[in-house]
């Protein structure tokens, strides 16, 4: 019988799962809402049901399942659990790994999204064939995965590589994290956002009055809105992209001097913006480069985001625990 394995992403909305080949196929998927306002205890028996269905259809398909991984927000690697997770109302440490090994008895590994994702770009994605590389997700928030000499970087505690954390503006906007100026609150889905208030807010020419993002209410607007309206030449909107570049590929020329890694890879919903978003961050980030580093790091949108990134991330970080 052939092996396969499952991959999990479990979100604040909904958790995806899926029953991956080891080439990449994803031979079926199911999404449950994760109800993240609810207890663990709620959440464990439907996702139990829903591994139970891919288990079957792996029989059906002359498949043997070797074991399972989990992306999560705040996973920790080396426990295998997840720690006050902020959009899950899953109080303290859940010991997930634990939980999911005891009922389907398969090795199981557990880590956050953004880790996930870097060894989905590295398994079947844009980081095929590379050793050293970064991922940055541009989601509602900005996550990381770093990949250090093939390995990803979980640092003493399991939680290194929070990229979207560190500060770029110093007494800047406030942080979900309780902290000002975060990287985060400046390059995401959500920073994009408050750039196109604050440019909505502070001018008043001839140039911007006549931006259609001025009839948007902020609490309707979003990054897609922002991306379709500067494609079609709105200057608004495409300052607002050339501020966001500005601001990541700042930071990224700082991450290319403390790792030189061979790519950097952009992942999620603000990377679909393509060469809006691309063009100033590669401009800023080439130009704040220190010499000896610069035009070595690619700067590249995830191979990934057509297909099921989640689960084949976390189905990529299970398989390279089963190579180890």
């Amino acid at each position: 019988m052939n092996p396969c394995v499952i991959g999990i992403d479990i979100g604040g909305t909904n958790t995806v799962l899926g029953l991956v080949e080891r080439s990449g196929n994803c031979v079926a998927e199911a999404t449950l809402p994760t109800r993240g306002a609810e207890p663990v205890g709620q959440f464990l028996p439907r996702l139990y049901e829903h591994v139970e269905i891919l288990l079957q259809r792996a029989t059906d398909e002359g498949l043997t399942l070797q074991g399972i991984g989990i992306g999560a927000p705040n996973a920790n690697f080396y426990t295998g659990t997840i720690e006050h997770p902020p959009n899950l109302a899953w109080e303290g440490v859940t010991p997930l790994a634990e939980f999911v090994r005891e009922r389907f008895g398969v090795p199981v590994a557990l880590t956050n999204d953004a880790n996930a994702a870097a060894l989905g770009e590295m398994f079947f994605g844009a980081a095929q064939g590379m050793k050293n590389f970064v991922v940055v997700t541009l989601g509602t928030g900005l996550g990381s995965g770093i990949v250090v000499d093939g390995n990803v970087l979980y640092g003493s505690d399991g939680f290194a590589g929070e990229l979207g954390h560190v500060t770029v503006v110093q007494g800047g906007r406030q942080c979900g994290c309780g902290r000002r100026g975060c990287l985060e609150t400046y390059a995401s889905a959500t920073g994009i956002r408050r750039t196109v208030a604050e440019l909505i807010a502070d001018r008043m020419d001839a140039e911007t009055n006549a931006s259609p993002l001025r009839d948007i209410p902020f609490s309707a607007l979003t990054a897609a809105h922002i991306a379709e309206t500067a494609k079609l030449g709105d200057a608004l909107a495409l300052e607002a992209f050339e501020r966001t570049g500005d601001i990541l590929g700042r930071a990224l020329a700082n991450t290319i001097a403390y790792l030189s890694p061979e790519a950097i890879i952009l992942f999620g919903g603000l990377a679909n913006a393509g060469e809006l978003l691309l063009q100033p961050t590669r401009r800023a980030m080439q130009a704040h480069t220190l010499n000896i580093f610069r035009g070595k790091t690619l700067l590249l949108v995830s191979t990934l985001m057509e297909r099921n990134a989640a689960v084949l991330g976390a189905s990529a970080l299970i398989w390279k625990e089963l190579a180890a």
